[in-house]
């Protein structure tokens, strides 16, 4: 999809967004794992909540991301009309050693977390036999 209505105001709006390097990381992340919640990116980028939350209003209100509410969980994701936009940027960016490293902290973490859940699940299943 083409992002619509593109003007001076709005390339002026992405390109402010996008020139700041914790805004950058953070929607790296995001680029990458399709949608990403608040505490995750916490962990990761081992920012304050205040400060993730600041830095997704501000990619929020230029339009580049959408969020989704479940519970007390808040989602963000790339927003579809400026898929292409961002995809090109991180073509360029992608391999920064910072970006790199956000990347390796979060499948790091993942696994982590898989592997909890599957000894969980195992443990389970052991006490049920």
């Amino acid at each position: 999809m083409k992002v619509k209505h593109f003007n001076l105001n709005v390339g002026e709006q992405l390109f402010k967004a996008l020139g700041d390097a914790s805004r950058l990381r953070i929607l790296f992340l995001i680029y990458k794992n399709k949608e990403m919640c608040v505490s995750d990116l916490e962990l990761v980028l081992d920012f304050t909540q205040t400060k993730i939350s600041r830095h997704l209003a501000y990619l929020r209100n230029a339009g580049i991301v959408n969020y989704r509410k479940m519970d007390q969980w808040a989602f963000y994701s790339i927003k579809d009309e400026l898929s292409e936009f961002i995809d090109q940027i991180f073509r360029y960016l992608s391999k920064d050693p910072d970006l790199q490293n956000d990347l390796k902290i979060y499948n790091t973490l993942l696994s982590n977390r898989e592997l909890a859940a599957n000894r969980l699940l195992l443990g389970q299943t052991n006490r049920w036999r």
